[in-house]
C-alpha cells in the first residue's frame, strides 16, 4: 500500500531500557543494524502496527513494554533506485513512518528474535541513545536523527543530552 507520492507507511520503533539505552537489531544474515520498523497493515492503526512489529521481530508483547511517546507527524526518507525491486521502481520512492518511543518494563529474557517464521534480526544490544546515527544505513540517517532529537525531550532533562553529541556545544560554550 503506498500513498500517491510513492511512499509505504511504516512505523519505527525506538525501544529503551531503564538506562535509556536503545535497542539494536542485526538485519539476519547482513552486518547492517537498526531500530525495529515495519509496514502498516490495511486496517490496522500505527499503534497496532507498531505492537504487532514489536513482537514479530523483537518478540515483546504489550505487557512488556510501555508507550512513552510518538512522533507528531510521519517522517520520510527515499530507498535508492538500486535497492527498489525492479518491478517497484517506477512508483516506489521509500517509507513514511510514525516513530514510538517504548520503555522496557520487561526483562532482556522477554526478547525473543525467533516469534515469528520470517525473523528480521539475528542478534541485538542495548547501544546509548545517540549511537546509533553512526552506524546506520547512510539513507535513514536523517529520519533516525528526526526521530531521535524529537523523542529525546521524554526522556532527557538535561538539553545537551537531547542532541547527538556533535551538535553539543563544547565546554567553552564555542563551537
Amino acid at each position: 500500500m503506498l500513498d500517491r507520492e510513492g511512499f509505504r507507511p511504516n512505523v519505527g520503533i525506538i525501544l529503551v531500557n531503564s538506562r535509556n539505552e536503545v535497542f539494536w537489531g542485526k538485519r539476519i544474515r547482513e552486518h547492517s543494524w537498526q531500530f525495529p520498523q515495519g509496514g502498516i497493515k490495511k486496517g490496522e492503526t500505527p499503534e497496532q502496527a507498531m505492537l504487532r512489529e514489536l513482537h514479530e521481530e523483537v518478540g515483546l508483547k504489550p505487557e512488556h513494554v510501555r508507550i512513552i511517546g510518538r512522533t507528531r507527524d510521519w517522517l520520510r526518507y527515499e530507498v535508492p533506485k538500486q535497492w527498489v525491486r525492479r518491478e517497484w521502481r517506477s512508483t516506489y520512492r521509500g517509507q513514511k513512518q510514525i516513530w514510538f518511543l517504548l520503555r522496557m518494563i520487561g526483562r532482556d529474557s522477554d526478547v525473543c528474535l525467533r516469534a515469528c517464521e520470517h525473523p528480521e534480526f539475528d542478534a541485538w544490544r542495548w547501544n546509548s541513545y545517540w549511537i546509533p546515527l553512526e552506524s546506520v544505513i547512510e539513507f535513514k540517517r536523517g529520519v533516525y536523527e528526526s526521530a531521535l532529537t524529537e523523542l529525546a525531550r521524554l526522556l532527557f532533562h538535561h538539553p545537551d543530552e537531547r542532541q547527538p553529541r556533535w551538535e553539543q556545544p563544547t565546554a567553552t560554550g564555542q563551537e
